[in-house]
């Protein structure tokens, strides 16, 4: 079957016509048997376990135009995921600076660390296109739909990288462009090659890529240092954060990982399990939070805020494990958005207290 055939076809099965997982996976790559080897259980199978899909994708066709052009290359650098990477940035430089470090470095990171993000999220895109494709909810992306070409994503992602390393070296100082380009590094060739299409735990060794941010924040604020404990408290409560975030997810669109072949927990192991590791991460969340609180000296606006939000998050959990179904599961994923914001102001606005 032709690629065009596959595109069609899974266009047509999000329609309506519906057809069983083990049916749409695909019959090659590194991870074609993880579907299949899933489809069976009950997890999978149906109920409230399984979610909707994305009829379109999450971007609607353009028509031509330097305008749109310019709109298919900036959606290609993922500019939503860019904003939840950066919140956790100016956070830590405050808490680095104990006040405000001063509006051009907090302006020369940003975009230092959007350029970085950016480069990282367009490789990502061209190396994973081939999947994005069968994938109703990714399907609509301009390197999926061949709107934005494998050389321009390609040639993007590199040139962005080499913008944002050479703007951090000139504007803020080498640590922070050397961290922001192991990311990318890290984030492409460890996650996107190494780790995505061959095991469930790829979001937990991955995730370490998105808790860079708070590392660069601080190394621009103190020169490069990052012998304080604080920054890899911040670091450790991200890298917690973002594995039940995106396993929460990835149970309303377990169909769509297992009909693209990617062994995304809740397709290797149901639901079940999924649940059960979400509560064992968001305990050990708690724990990291405790430890910043006795470990950073963080006054009460902090400690009370950052455990409240925390229990909070814990009560969704244990009801996610309860129930196992679409609707707790998104309850807890979108909580968890407004959570890590809501933690890294807290922890700043204490340490200017």
């Amino acid at each position: 079957m032709s690629g065009e055939d596959e595109v069609q076809r899974q266009r047509s099965t999000v329609a309506g016509e519906a057809e069983a997982p083990e049916a749409e996976a695909p019959t090659t790559g590194p991870t074609a048997s993880a579907p299949a080897s899933s489809a069976g259980s009950p997890d999978l199978a149906g109920g409230d376990a399984v979610g909707p899909m994305h009829s379109a994708g999450r971007y609607e066709r353009r028509s031509g135009g330097t305008v749109d052009r310019v709109r298919r290359y900036v959606l290609v650098t993922k500019p939503r995921i860019i904003e939840l990477l950066l919140v956790t940035t100016v956070p830590a430089m405050v808490v680095a600076a104990g006040g405000w470090p001063g509006t051009w470095l907090v302006v020369a990171t940003l975009v230092g660390g959007t350029l970085g993000a950016a480069s990282a999220n367009a490789l990502n895109n061209y190396v994973d296109r081939d999947v994005d494709r069968l994938m109703a909810r990714t399907s609509g992306r301009p390197t999926a739909r061949d709107e934005v070409s494998p050389r321009g994503a390609l040639v993007l992602g590199v040139l962005l990288g080499i913008a944002g390393f050479v703007w951090l070296v000139a504007f803020v100082n080498l640590v922070a462009a050397l961290l922001v380009t192991a990311a990318i590094f890290f984030y492409v060739f460890v996650y996107t090659i190494g780790l995505k299409r061959r095991t469930s735990q790829a979001v937990v060794i991955g995730g370490a890529a998105g808790c860079v941010p708070v590392l660069t924040g601080w190394a621009a604020v103190t020169g490069g240092s990052l012998a304080d404990p604080r920054p890899w408290l911040l670091f450790a409560i991200v890298f917690w954060w973002t594995p039940p975030h995106f396993w929460a997810l990835a149970m309303k669109y377990r169909e769509d990982y297992a009909r693209a072949g990617l062994p995304m927990l809740p397709v290797t192991h149901g639901n079940e399990e999924t649940t059960r590791h979400i509560l064992l991460y968001s305990w050990l969340l708690l724990s990291i939070v405790l430890l910043y609180v006795a470990g950073a000296g963080a006054g009460w606006l902090f400690t009370v805020v950052a455990v409240g939000l925390t229990v909070g998050w814990l009560v969704l959990a244990h009801r996610l494990r309860r129930e196992r179904t679409v609707p707790s599961a998104m309850k807890l994923f979108h909580y968890s958005t407004i959570y890590l914001a809501l933690v890294f102001v807290a922890a700043a606005v204490d340490a200017v207290l």
